[in-house]
């Protein structure tokens, strides 16, 4: 029976992840093709690292809407991916999207696209972590997508150190091909549109390609609100803690001592907070009046993408040709916040004309009082962001002799834009409305213009840019026994710059109930490398890469690698790898200027003193963190060995055991500061000890990036392939693709350690079982997502465990029309929840599980 074009595809991908012996065994004509992981081509997909490739094909299999949820479903994605989901008014990259591999953290996965660096994105994710924005890359005109599972650095250079994702574009589209999507969910909220046009031709005399692409994506905001688990920070109903805020409106209030220039010091050993007395009663908890802010906040943001794509080769003889690539992405997206919390921020004195006049009552008479209040009155805080992606590539390829050589330069940028709509309150002039009786803190609604006038915009403006030239010579040096030794050399010179800049307002501390970033900076690099493949036995193969670069910044670094390939018998390969990687320090955390972040933080110097929940229990601290100009850069080693065996032509088992060895990590750890350095006033600044000696409360903490102990990491990977052709029912494919994480070990300075494997946002097991057949004019897959169970957040005083969560995934295809598709698919089908943790107030872990519920989806598309 004649195979359908789905399952040429699906067997040419089961043959890139699946090492077959008789790749070697092909005739020497055979074509070599350019591999990601070296600079020499080969005769094949996979060499001796480990690799995962996606093809087009695995890409509609899988029902992803994006490559974020394509890739965040990989079992090898681990710690440190984020998507969309969780951007809200507090976070600082609103829009963006990374991938962690082996939860190393996303600015250690170098992302590339067609092989060359892109620029990362110019706002940096929570402040601390720099990353290429994956949203800015549209699916719709990904050709493969191929995943290096070791350490790269001495192919690549920096970041490479978990690995290298090389997104490959359609360059050689041939046809044209509309595409049509929509998808909602069952759940309140959500919901996508999405379509693109792809045209590409080549040249009547055969000498030049045309590719063009544009491409559009659309989803609907979705709430917390919108989900019964998360629609309430009071989580103690499901099991929890209460997590709402203890800014409330009306709020609570505390006499206080005011400085000659406007500090303001509770007098905490004298009385305690205490609720407004219009404080409803369900509001009041402790010494505070709570605020439910999570109704009001974004889980899913509104987001609207755009993007045109153009890709050019043109052949000027058998020796020289040339080729461009022109990309352009527009994304916008909206989130939204809880009205503006104060903490303390904010006075009345005891002569305060509201009290003379008898307009209001000071709960505490004859004392000046500073508050804890929300101002509701300004509205919800909504904050939209706009980020515009652009690349260009020229360059020249062709031969010298028998060698192949390449040039190319390379102009990249991001661009983004945040500007706060509503919400945001301009910190002198309250203080002034107050001061005056305009603005009454005791009262819920307030008279005249007062909130036009305490209420301001904000804005927050980025760019990113990385401008490269590079260079490589590749061929055949000298024959072998086992065949010929080939060489790779070449060069790169690449220059970045990086600005993130918030308002004047922002930069004078003037703007309170918002966090944002300040960061400048500017580097250059000069890289040389070096590849050898070398033939060592007729069964044996080895790579062999050093790579030295040069930074104008913190010196230089030199890194090797060393893989072998061994293959004893026809259906049975070993391969093992080596190697050194390093990631140089960002350029955010270089440069970053003093910015403001409120972590959940447990007062570890107060708790055993108190015993008080809001002293025992994560709560939201204010700190104060900057860059570190004397940061060196990580160094890692990795190794990998493991075996691919064909039991018989359809089936295959791969096993590879991997591990990594982190040293100088660059982070923070502003718990364990406060832990071991929380009564030195020079890190965290508090409110006066009281009588008793009890040290005062948390006004700030002080804290930067610093190249933080280490931290190793080593598990196994196992890959199950099984295609089955029958004459009646047409031809099955099985896979079945896992990743366990041994161990996962952070050590400190000091040289304690703190194991996380199977700990908060580290599940030990991930895997993915997968089905497809193929029938007729009949496509259709099925897929099972599975997250392993592990404990909740310590730092966070939960104790208990996070479950497994299984998802399942079905798509159907028929192509019977001509030139016609139709697919009708859904992703997590049985619209499994988010299993609980007792760890934040939505009541899951946002970073491992989703809450998008089961999403639906119908797709149209048109081909000649």
């Amino acid at each position: 029976m004649k195979r359908p074009q789905f399952w040429q595809s699906a067997c040419a991908a089961a043959v890139s992840l699946i090492l077959t012996p008789t790749a070697f065994a092909a005739e020497p004509e055979v074509e070599r093709i350019e591999v990601t992981g070296t600079h020499i081509k080969r005769t094949d997909l996979e060499g001796a690292s480990p690799m995962t490739v996606l093809s087009a094909e695995d890409i509609a299999r899988s029902g992803a809407q994006d490559i974020s949820q394509l890739l965040s479903k990989l079992p090898v994605s681990g710690s440190g991916t984020f998507s969309t989901q969780g951007n809200n008014s507090d976070d600082t990259a609103n829009g963006g999207a990374a991938v962690s591999l082996r939860g190393l953290g996303a600015d250690a996965t170098l992302v590339l696209l067609n092989g060359r660096r892109i620029a990362v994105s110019s706002f940096a994710k929570s402040i601390d972590t720099a990353f290429v924005d994956i949203n800015s890359i549209p699916i719709s005109a990904v050709k493969r997508i191929d995943i290096v599972k070791d350490g790269a650095s001495a192919t690549y250079g920096s970041d490479a150190i978990a690995g290298v994702i090389n997104i490959i574009m359609k360059k050689d589209f041939e046809g044209f091909e509309v595409n049509g999507k929509l998808a909602e969910t069952v759940e309140d909220g959500g919901g996508q549109q999405a379509g693109s046009i792809l045209w590409g031709t080549e040249a009547a005399d055969g000498k030049s390609h045309t590719t063009v692409i544009f491409d559009y994506f659309k989803e609907r905001e979705t709430l917390f609100a919108d989900r019964d688990y998360s629609s309430s920070a009071d989580q103690t109903p499901n099991g929890g803690d209460d997590f709402r805020s203890s800014a409330g409106n009306p709020g609570s209030y505390i006499p206080a001592t005011i400085g000659a220039d406007g500090s303001i010091t509770p007098k905490s050993d004298l009385f305690s907070w205490t609720p407004d007395v219009n404080c409803p009663a369900d509001s009041v908890k402790g010494n505070y009046c709570r605020y439910d802010y999570a109704p009001l906040m974004t889980s899913v943001p509104e987001s609207t993408r755009m993007g045109l794509s153009v890709f050019q080769d043109y052949e000027f003889n058998d020796e020289l040709s040339l080729f461009a690539e022109m990309m352009y992405q527009h994304n916008e997206s909206v989130v939204k916040g809880a009205a503006s919390p104060s903490f303390g921020e904010f006075y009345m004195l005891n002569d305060n004309p509201l009290f003379t006049s008898g307009a209001a009552t000071n709960p505490f008479p004859g004392e000046d009082l500073t508050m804890r209040r929300r101002l509701t009155e300004t509205g919800p805080r909504q904050k939209s962001s706009e980020s515009d992606s652009a690349r260009i590539v020229l360059g020249l390829n062709g031969m010298l002799s028998d060698w192949e050589w390449e040039l190319a330069y390379t102009y990249s940028y991001n661009r983004n834009h945040e500007y706060g709509e509503q919400g945001f309150v301009w910190t002198p002039r309250l203080q002034e409305a107050i001061n005056s009786g305009a603005f009454n803190p005791l009262a819920t609604s307030q008279q005249g213009d007062v909130i036009d006038d305490i209420s301001v915009s904000t804005t927050r403006n980025g760019k990113s840019t990385t401008n490269a030239f590079d260079g490589k010579i590749a061929g055949d040096l000298f024959d072998m026994p086992a065949g010929s030794v080939a060489m790779a050399v070449g060069f790169e010179y690449r220059e970045e710059k990086l600005s993130d800049n918030p308002d004047e307002l922002f930069k004078r501390g003037e703007i309170f109930g918002t966090e944002a970033t300040e960061a400048y900076g500017e580097r250059d690099q000069t890289s040389l490398f070096i590849e050898l493949a070398v033939p060592v036995f007729e069964k044996l193969e080895a790579q062999l890469a050093l790579r030295y670069e040069d930074y104008s910044d913190f010196g230089d670094t030199t890194n090797p690698k060393i893989a072998l390939r061994y293959t004893p018998l026809d259906n049975l390969t070993f391969r093992a790898s080596w190697g050194e990687a390093f990631r140089a320090p960002s350029l955010v955390q270089l440069g970053l200027g003093p910015s403001q972040e409120s972590p959940g933080l447990v007062d570890a110097v107060r708790c055993p003193l108190t015993g008080l929940e809001e002293d025992c229990t994560a709560q939201e601290r204010t700190v104060i963190f900057s860059g570190n100009p004397d940061l060196q850069p990580e160094e890692s080693t990795s190794y990998n060995f493991g075996g691919i065996w064909e039991i018989t032509d359809g089936l295959s088992v791969g096993v590879d055991y991997w591990n990594y060895d982190q040293e100088g990590l660059i982070t923070s750890d502003t718990q364990y500061l406060v832990n071991t350095q929380g009564d030195d006033p020079s890190v965290v600044k508090r409110e006066p000890t009281d009588a008793n000696g009890v040290p005062g409360r948390i006004i700030e903490i002080y804290d930067q990036f610093a190249n933080l102990g280490s931290q190793t990491t080593d598990g196994v990977d196992l890959d199950v392939q099984y295609t089955m052709n029958t004459q009646s029912a047409g031809e099955f494919g099985f896979n079945y693709n896992l990743t366990w994480v041994n161990s996962f070990d952070q050590v400190r300075e000091d040289g304690s350690t703190r194991e996380l494997a199977g700990e908060y946002q580290h599940p030990e097991y991930r895997w993915t079982g997968g089905m497809d057949w193929g029938y007729t004019n009949w496509q259709t897959s099925a897929r099972l997502n599975y997250i392993g169970e592990y404990q909740d957040n310590i730092d966070a005083g939960a104790t208990g465990t996070i479950d497994s969560m299984m998802t399942l995934d079905l798509n159907v295809t028929y192509i019977g029309f001509d030139h016609w598709s139709l697919t009708l698919g859904a992703n997590n089908v049985l619209n499994e929840e988010p299993s609980f943790s007792a760890a934040d107030f939505m009541g899951y872990d946002q970073a491992t599980h989703s809450a998008i519920g089961a999403l639906w989806y119908g797709k149209v598309s048109y081909q000649f």
